[in-house]
């Protein structure tokens, strides 16, 4: 897993003014996809990212309404 980056910012559609900004970070986990799971401070936000920056976001809770973000940058690599 060391050729994934240890975090990303995912960038949501929140208003038509600004943009939701979340930081997630690696975690030691791995989705069904085989790529890592991201996750942000709180543990609410989780994603699965692939090597080619593809997103699936995944519940960390019930009755959750999972948007995808409009941007992924990675922070580090």
């Amino acid at each position: 897993m060391d050729d994934y980056p240890e975090s990303y910012e995912l960038v949501f559609q929140a208003s038509a003014v600004e943009d939701d900004v979340v930081i997630v970070r690696r975690t030691a986990a791995t989705g069904a996809g085989g790529f890592p799971v991201y996750e942000d401070e709180t543990g609410i936000v989780r994603a699965e990212i692939s090597d080619r920056g593809e997103v699936r976001m995944l519940a960390s809770g019930g009755h959750q309404e999972l948007g995808a973000p409009l941007l992924v940058r990675s922070l580090s690599s």
